[in-house]
């Protein structure tokens, strides 16, 4: 049966056109039941005799089937082990779609596991359930008849065929709930049918917040804090376009919970934003519409830093806080002038996700009402309602937001699940990864289904596609215990004085294909993420350690970027091929060292190393001369037990001349390649720039450095390079590194992007000195390089293009993806070295030197060298009283100043342990 669905459409020059679509209905649209007489599926999964729950309400065997809203809102429930037989409408899965991406994937992966028996019913394509919109009926009341018509067809299909199941309609519309009880439907609010649970009362705690009686609530309610209400999200889009609202992303600050910033896209400045009315329940990453503030309300920050709020503030969780926040500090100068302000007016897209923290305890033996403080200090406390407190406290749990009434001090939310003990090594390390969001589940069948058979070897017809370069004198140099080895180097002499250097990376793009299960989960994760203990994989171990490794001593398919080079390192020629290497050998960096300073080795290897190192420090020369910036970064690592994986020593990155060697030639082929990439595809070539930091990043640096008598250029890249390696001071050795680590503090984020999407001149990359630069030398672990890899076969003709790769818009969607997957996994990797720390030193008190990274008005931020750790130090009287500091000529403390510290462990039986500074010199 055809129907004609017909509508209007406009166009983007403002035109109006006429669209008209066939939407077929069928017959052979299958109910999913069991046995089902009337029906001819081979893949029906819902048991007509099934009693998952026991239920006070539904005590017999019965189908559910949700609606939009209870999908959306209570997906946590639907995840559920016990909550299983569901019917999900395609009506529904359409609105889910819609309305929130990332709860769709999550009902999708719920679809799948067979063990769910969730069965998808396509009721706008059965002839019976479809319904067409009637006039003046909105979508959403079309939608809500669409689900209550289908409903009755299950249940009337049911009883033709003699089921003895009932189907019963979840909802949280009233209004719908009235009109299915007088169509006789069984149908409840997801309350109700979880209350009615007799076997899964822990449910109840999961439920989000909007289906709770708030009336049983039992807390003191006064004085609340009354934020302003939002502008309706119609007004915000048409003040937008006229200028007198702006559109931007709200970042709260880790130092002061009651300030903040909106980042502008395409903006130099952020508008700051200062006060918990002007932040207006704004949280972390959510899209916000801001209202400048007239100039001379402008502010600036505090200068203070925030403490951990009082944990009994469960004695009331409505007031306890107002005095911060009615008593904010009056705008003073300190450091600098005043920034553009505004205020949030409204939300234009909420961006949360569930967070990990503890609960913290209630004074109220009997109370139901805690709040929860999240691991991330830029978040707001949530206050949720849960009845197994006593199994909570101790313990990492994760809550989601449900909404956050503008009556409300605390937005509310509700319980998801427990992670496990606090201070715990595993559970902690699974807080870091949630709240990165860092996939690190185990592959699905599906993607290990894509991998080779083993044994797995290479055959004749690969060495007739491939260049053979078995014969070459290749080696690789990596990390010690790297299993994941993408890149080896090879070297030789050529008749002309001229030298024929290879670069030869890991042909990943071999074993994975578009539109593969694998190439899907290795685009999910983006990027390889090394944890202190362990690293998370973006592709099986099968390839990362195995078959894509380059190990020595076995045949393995590479990608190669190939020069001639001059003894200065000019570029006489460059190619690019698809080959066959066996690496002879492969060094460690400090083995490589050795190799290189041993004079009395002069076999292929050594004279090739050799050779290898003074063309890389020529092609270090020139990048320095263009205008490369050094930058510094305070790197650590542990040496970790092998069974207990506890740390047994933290060891700091000790850098040689082979770490340059090798990061010499990779920058090398990256920068060839997206030449070759973009001459060849100037409108979807994945590259990576570096946006020129705005000059106002280096305001607080430039006058802290001042002081110390030192004048930084930062005009350009070429100009900070110099000024940086003329920065010194007789009296301390690490003033350079200091400099240079927060220098890297002041630069933009490197991003990867689509070149179609950007003029030629915004290209460049400022911390490379490069017009032009990518990703392409290790895709065991970055994603962008298995796309470039693919741009690259392409192009020479080795490999055939494929839709998405040459849609600029497809592009700029994976490269924000792999940005924010890229930085994620930065954070992550931070945070596992900082719970590595906390166990080293549990059972340790040290005393060492440590340098002022940043003075705040009651703190100094500190930073001790070897062992990479940042913490503040609250500066206290002798009765313990927050003591602040004084900003006049007599100030004692400034950036740049050593101090002494003790470092400790501070243990919590309730909130963990925390590493935690003191101050012994100066006193």
């Amino acid at each position: 049966m055809l129907k004609n669905r017909t509508f209007v459409k406009k166009t983007r020059k403002g035109g109006v056109v006429k669209v008209v679509q066939e939407h077929y209905l069928r017959d052979d649209v299958w109910c999913g039941v069991i046995g089902c007489p009337s029906c001819q599926s081979t893949n029906a999964i819902l048991q007509p005799d099934c009693v998952n729950v026991q239920s006070n309400l539904c005590p017999k065997s019965h189908f559910i089937i949700p609606d939009t809203n209870v999908v959306c809102k209570q997906i946590d429930i639907l995840e559920e082990n016990c909550i299983k037989h569901a019917i999900f409408l395609q009506t529904v899965l359409q609105e889910v779609k819609h309305l929130s991406a990332s709860t769709y994937k999550r009902i999708r992966d719920a679809i799948a596991n067979p063990e769910k028996k969730f069965y998808v019913f396509s009721n706008e394509h059965h002839r019976d359930t479809y319904v067409e919109r009637s006039k003046d009926e909105s979508p959403n009341d079309r939608n809500d008849r669409a689900i209550r018509v289908a409903a009755q067809w299950y249940q009337k299909h049911l009883q033709d065929n003699q089921f003895q199941t009932e189907v019963v309609l979840l909802t949280n519309d009233i209004e719908n709930k009235e009109k299915a009880r007088r169509e006789d439907l069984t149908v409840y609010t997801m309350y109700e049918y979880v209350l009615a649970l007799s076997d899964s009362p822990e449910l109840m705690d999961k439920l989000s917040g909007g289906d709770i009686d708030d009336d049983q609530d039992g807390l003191t309610k006064r004085n609340q804090i009354v934020f302003t209400e939002y502008l309706p999200l119609s007004k915000i889009q048409n003040a937008i376009k006229a200028g007198r609202l702006i559109q931007g992303t709200f970042q709260s600050s880790r130092d002061n919970y009651m300030e903040g910033y909106v980042r502008v896209y395409g903006e130099e400045r952020d508008i700051f934003i200062k006060g918990l009315e002007s932040i207006n329940r704004a949280i972390q990453d959510d899209v916000v519409a801001v209202e400048m503030l007239p100039e001379k309300e402008w502010t600036r920050p505090s200068g203070l830093v925030c403490k951990d709020v009082d944990d009994h503030e469960n004695e009331n969780v409505e007031t306890v806080g107002l005095e911060n926040a009615n008593n904010e500090e009056k705008p003073e100068t300190y450091v600098t002038d005043s920034l553009p302000s505004g205020k949030v007016v409204g939300i234009i897209k909420r961006n949360w996700r569930p967070y990990c923290g503890i609960l913290l305890p209630n004074p109220n033996p009997n109370a139901t009402r805690f709040l929860f403080r999240a691991a991330d200090r830029r978040i707001p406390r949530i206050r949720i309602l849960t009845r197994q407190s006593r199994n909570l406290f101790g313990q990492r749990i994760i809550v989601s937001i449900d909404a956050w009434q503008r009556n409300r001090r605390y937005p509310e939310g509700h319980f998801v699940r427990r992670l496990g003990p606090i201070g715990d090594k595993e559970t902690e390390s699974e807080v870091l990864l949630i709240e990165h969001n860092v996939p690190y589940q185990q592959f699905s069948q599906a993607v290990l289904n894509d991998l080779p058979t083993l044994p797995w070897e290479i055959n004749d017809n690969d060495i007739k596609q491939r260049e053979d370069l078995r014969h070459l004198t290749i080696c690789s140099i990596d990390p010690p215990g790297c299993t994941d080895i993408d890149d080896a180097l090879h070297l030789k002499a050529l008749e002309n004085g001229n030298y024929e250097v290879g670069v030869h990376i890991a042909d990943v793009s071999h074993f994975i294909k578009p539109g593969t299960a694998i190439d899907a989960e290795a685009a999910n994760r983006g990027t390889t993420v090394y944890l202190a203990e362990k690293r998370i994989d973006m592709v099986p171990e099968l390839l990362s350690s195995n078959l894509c490794s380059l190990r020595s001593n076995v045949d393995r398919f590479a990608f190669s970027c190939i020069w001639e080079l001059t003894p200065n390192a000019d570029i006489i020629a460059s190619r690019f091929a698809k080959s066959i290497i066996k690496s002879q050998a492969a060094f460690t960096y400090a083995e490589a060292q050795m190799i290189i300073d041993d004079k009395q080795r002069n076999d292929d290897i050594a004279v090739n190393l050799r050779s290898l190192n003074l063309l890389a420090k020529a092609l270090n020369k020139k990048r320095l001369d263009k205008g490369a910036l050094s930058l510094a970064s305070p790197e650590i690592r542990f040496q970790v037990d092998s069974e207990t994986h506890d740390p047994l020593e933290l060891v700091k990155k000790e850098l040689r001349e082979t770490n340059s060697l090798v990061e010499e030639f990779m920058l090398l082929a990256n920068i060839t390649v997206a030449e070759r990439i973009y001459e060849i595809f100037p409108q979807c070539a994945l590259l990576r720039r570096h946006p020129s930091p705005p000059p106002s990043n280096f305001d607080v640096l430039l006058k802290s450095a001042a002081i110390k008598s030192i004048e930084l250029q930062v005009d350009s890249a070429k100009l900070l390079s110099a000024s940086l390696a003329e920065a010194n001071l007789e009296d301390n050795a690490y003033f350079n590194t200091l400099l240079r680590i927060l220098v890297t503090r002041c630069m933009m984020q490197a991003i990867y992007f689509c070149s179609g999407t950007l003029a030629y001149q915004d290209y460049c990359h400022y911390g490379l000195a490069t017009p032009i630069y990518t990703h392409f030398t290790s895709p065991i672990r970055r994603y962008s390089d298995v796309i470039v890899h693919r741009l690259l076969a392409i192009s020479i003709g080795a490999d055939r293009t494929y839709p998405d790769l040459m849609k600029k818009d497809k592009m700029q969607e994976t490269c924000n993806h792999l940005n924010f997957r890229h930085k994620m996994a930065q954070y992550a990797q931070r945070s596992s070295v900082s719970l590595y720390a906390q166990l080293f030193f549990r059972n340790r008190v040290t005393k060492e030197e440590g340098y002022i990274l940043f003075v705040r008005k009651n703190a100094i931020q500190v930073l001790i060298p070897k062992y990479g750790i940042e913490s503040n130090i609250f500066l206290k009287s002798a009765d313990g009283t927050e003591l602040p500091f004084t900003y006049d000529e007599d100030i004692s403390l400034q950036v740049f100043d050593r101090v002494v510290v003790e470092i400790a462990v501070e243990h919590d039986d309730m909130q963990g342990s925390k590493i935690r500074l003191q101050l012994l010199e100066p006193q």
